[in-house]
């Protein structure tokens, strides 16, 4: 049977046939998908842990049990995860563990571009990297295969496109895995110096291992075409080059990204003329070919950072290489979204009165990060998870150290729910801990918002919906030595105006719960949306001042475009003229 699927609903898929029994993530698009689609499986458990370095680790103590384990998670992720991840490479695994790794070209949803095969390569760990779907499900089962038969997690990595692209899976029956026993075995397990330095060299001895095998694998194939040019590429770039240059072109499609077949390279670029590398980000095949005295074109003529395209490939080739491409001018184009908070978003209030007060405002990676842009323009950083409250503790020492007053400067963090529990909490242990006083406003909106409504411990429900214990935010707070910690409503302007002054005023850290859900959620309702009553509105403009996209500037009048307008009714606490009402009321 084949079904088109998403390449993250197939990695699921290749999960269940090859037997996975334990999958673990922290949501975070591109990769979010690849775990709520495991989540549709019973045969497997899976989790949404606090964050990635415990969901490696949650997966690590289950491939020690002897289970298949799929640790998933995006780029930045894999940041927080290389703790645990350049240990298990030395101590390698009992059951297979695949690490699927989702790449964000072009950051459309994250705080950078970074290049997961450079992980790789620094933690000694084989990566390979589909190209489509069909190619998602299967890898996930050659990954597991490789993993238990050189004792080694192998990291799957995704990039945007191939994650949530669809293409066709051919689907299979679940594999009968027999998990394997657990057997006691500190020389391998307990990484103190003296083991670790042995396994250390069985990484290494690992790694030339691996390479042999890459030579040998099917995961690296050659497709044959004009021999004047010989393309070097792998995942989604190959699908671009082969759109651009179809059989204008020969290609080594590279499965197994890392290690990179060196003597299958050498006896391909002998038989091409001209032997080109298309890869997107860094230049990592190339370097390793130019080191191994291999005559490769690649970053001179090909953009280091974003996304590729068979559009910017084909223009490459013919302004650069001087080569006739047989194609349709028109690979297509759309018009760009400019990002802005949700009508009926809880965070828009919040942003309003802190741009009003003047705070200075760390920030931190969420759908609040919006609050950076125009016209609120009240947010000053933004770093990683979890980096508000450290940064604004930073900030109050420094102002300190340079003779003013941290009372006076009006410093807040900001950070959402998920994310203070993701690695907020030691932030705020080390702001009280070092007798800070900042101000630390936990966004709370119920949910992992960003990426899609995922639950989270302060939720109370698991990723399969079942009830759980719940984080008190409140709680938690006061057991870490905060004292003055406060709930708010972000809708209650006023209110929310007078704890942010007072809180800011005291010589402590203070916590803000800044509670309302975000307006998406099924359960969320309101009266129905609003409309302007032009005898009233005087065109004070102040209701633009929230960024709501439901309120339109027309020039000569504001108004309010009630197919988006969700009935939050902020914009009421903005006017002074009462001209906001409910659609239908006026005459």
């Amino acid at each position: 049977m084949k079904k088109l699927l998403l390449g993250n609903e197939a990695i699921a898929r290749g999960a269940y046939e090859a037997g996975c029994k334990v999958a673990t993530a922290y949501p975070g698009t591109p990769s979010t998908e690849i775990t709520e689609n495991i989540a549709k499986y019973d045969e497997m458990y899976c989790e949404w842990s606090p964050n990635e370095k415990v969901a490696l680790e949650v997966a690590m103590g289950a491939s020690l049990a002897g289970s298949r384990v799929l640790c998933s998670m995006k780029h930045v992720g894999l940041n927080v995860a290389a703790d645990p991840l350049f240990t298990i490479a030395y101590t390698g695994v009992n059951g297979g563990m695949v690490i699927a790794v989702a790449d964000d070209p072009g950051i459309h949803s994250s705080q950078n571009e970074q290049d997961t095969r450079l992980y790789g390569l620094c933690a000694h760990v084989p990566i390979i990297e589909p190209a489509d779907s069909g190619e998602c499900k299967d890898y996930v089962k050659e990954a597991f295969a490789i993993s238990e038969q050189f004792d080694t997690p192998v990291i799957l990595r995704l990039t945007t496109r191939i994650a949530h692209s669809q293409s066709i899976v051919e689907i299979s029956d679940k594999e009968d895995y027999i998990a394997k026993p657990y057997v006691k075995d500190i020389n391998k397990y307990v990484m103190m110096p003296a083991m670790a330095k042995v396994r250390h060299n069985l990484l290494v001895q690992r790694e030339i291992e691996l390479e042999k095998f890459s030579n040998e694998t099917g995961l690296n194939k050659i497709i044959w075409g004009d021999k004047k040019i010989g393309i070097i590429t792998s995942g989604v770039a190959y699908q671009y080059a082969r759109e651009a240059l179809g059989e204008g072109a020969s290609y080594l499609k590279l499965g197994m990204v890392h290690p990179i077949p060196i003597d299958m390279i050498k006896e391909f670029a002998s038989q091409v003329d001209k032997l080109y590398v298309i890869e997107e980000l860094e230049p990592f095949f190339e370097n390793q070919l130019k080191a191994a005295g291999i005559d490769v074109v690649g970053k001179e003529i090909m953009p280091r950072t974003g996304e590729l395209s068979a559009s910017i490939i084909a223009n490459v080739f013919e302004k650069s290489v001087n080569t006739e491409i047989n194609r349709d001018d028109e690979f297509g184009t759309l018009p760009n979204r400019p990002p802005v908070m949700c009508a009926g978003c809880p965070h828009r209030g919040t942003f309003y009165i802190l741009k009003k007060i003047g705070a200075t405002v760390m920030g931190d990676i969420g759908c609040y990060t919006l609050g950076a842009l125009p016209p609120m323009q009240a947010m000053d950083a933004c770093i990683c998870m979890g980096a508000s409250i450290g940064m604004a503790h930073g900030f109050e020492k420094a102002i300190k150290q340079n003779g003013e007053d941290p009372n006076t400067t009006k410093v807040v963090a900001v950070l959402g729910d998920s994310t203070f529990i993701h690695s907020g909490i030691t932030g705020l242990i080390d702001a009280v801990y070092n007798k800070g006083v900042s101000t630390i406003l936990i966004l709370d909106n119920s949910i992992t918002g960003m990426t899609g409504h995922q639950d989270n411990p302060t939720t109370g429900f698991t990723i399969k919906g079942e009830p759980t214990k719940q984080v008190d935010l409140v709680k938690l707070s006061y057991a870490i030595g905060v004292e003055r910690v406060k709930i708010v409503d972000p809708f209650e302007v006023d209110i929310l105006e007078k704890t942010l002054c007072e809180e800011m005023s005291v010589a402590e850290t203070s916590v803000i719960i800044i509670q309302r859900p975000c307006a998406l959620l099924k359960y969320v309702k309101f009266e129905g949306p609003v409309q302007i009553n032009q005898d009233k509105c005087k065109m004070c403009k102040k209701c633009l001042h929230i960024a709501c996209p439901a309120i339109v500037n027309e020039g000569d009048k504001i108004t309010v475009d009630v197919t988006l307008c969700v009935g939050c009714r902020l914009c009421d606490k903005m006017c002074a003229f009462d001209a906001f009402e409910k659609a239908g009321d006026q005459s």
